[in-house]
C-alpha cells in the first residue's frame, strides 16, 4: 500500500536518541555496527565512508548549531527562522541514525527474511516479499529530486505502507520500519545515475532483524 507522510513523530523513535535526552546536550554522530567495507559489493566502503563521516555529521553540526541558535533567539520571529534548518538537519540525523542501523553485512543477518511477524505481515498487506520489494522500488525510485523510500507502519489502519518524503523530511506519519536513503550521495560513486541498480542491490544488506524489532515495539 502507497501513502503520503503528515502527522507526529511515532514513540518508538526515541529509543534511537536515549542517550541524548540531557537537557540542551549535544547530538553526536553514531557509531557503525559494522565496518565501512562490511557492506561490499553492494555498498561500496568508499561511499559508507563518506556517507556517515562526512554526510551525516554535516547534518549533527547543523543540528547542533540549530539548536543553539534556537536556545538564543531573542525573538520568535527568529525561532521561527529557524525552523527550516532545524527540520533539515535534524531529520538528516534521525533519517541516518535509522538508515544505518537498518543495514547488516550480507554474511550476517542482511538480505535475511525469515519467516516470522514481519515477513507475515508483507505478505498480508502487498501479497508477497518480491511485490514489495517491487513496488517499494518503484515509489523510491519515482522520488523527483532527493529523498527517502520508506516501510512504514500505520498505525491507525495496523497496516505496513509505502510511504516516501523528500529532502531529509522525517517519516512523521507512520512508525519508520525500513528506510532507503535515495540522495545520490548514498549510491553515485558506485552506481552513478543508475538508482534502480542500488535499489536492487541494497536489499542484500537490509537488517530485517531490526525491521522485525521495530514492528514489533510499533504493533505493541
Amino acid at each position: 500500500m502507497l501513502s503520503t507522510a503528515k502527522s507526529a513523530l511515532r514513540p518508538s523513535l526515541a529509543r534511537l536518541f536515549a542517550a541524548s535526552t540531557t537537557k540542551r546536550s549535544l547530538h553526536t554522530l553514531p557509531d557503525l555496527p559494522y565496518a565501512y567495507n562490511a557492506l561490499e559489493p553492494y555498498i561500496s566502503e568508499a561511499i559508507m565512508k563518506l556517507h556517515h563521516s562526512k554526510h551525516h555529521q554535516t547534518y549533527v553540526n547543523g543540528l547542533n548549531a540549530a539548536e543553539q541558535s534556537y536556545a538564543k533567539s531573542p525573538s520568535v520571529k527568529e525561532k521561527i527562522a529557524l525552523q527550516s534548518a532545524l527540520k533539515f538537519n535534524g531529520g538528516g540525523h534521525i533519517n541516518h541514525s535509522l538508515f544505518w542501523k537498518n543495514l547488516s553485512p550480507s554474511n550476517a543477518d542482511g538480505g535475511n527474511l525469515p519467516d516470522g511477524p514481519l515477513k507475515k505481515a508483507i505478505e498480508r498487506d502487498f501479497g508477497s516479499v518480491e511485490e514489495f520489494k517491487k513496488q517499494f522500488n518503484a515509489a523510491t525510485a519515482a522520488i523527483q529530486g532527493s529523498g527517502w523510500g520508506w516501510l512504514g507502519y500505520n498505525s491507525a489502519t495496523n497496516r505496513l505502507e509505502i510511504v516516501t518524503t523528500a529532502n531529509q523530511d522525517p517519516l512523521l506519519s507512520h512508525t519508520p520500519i525500513i528506510g532507503v536513503d535515495i540522495w545520490e550521495h548514498a549510491f553515485y560513486l558506485q552506481y552513478q545515475n543508475v538508482k534502480a541498480d542500488y535499489l536492487t542491490a541494497i536489499w542484500n544488506v537490509i537488517n530485517f532483524k531490526e525491521a522485525e524489532q521495530r514492528l514489533a515495539e510499533a504493533a505493541n
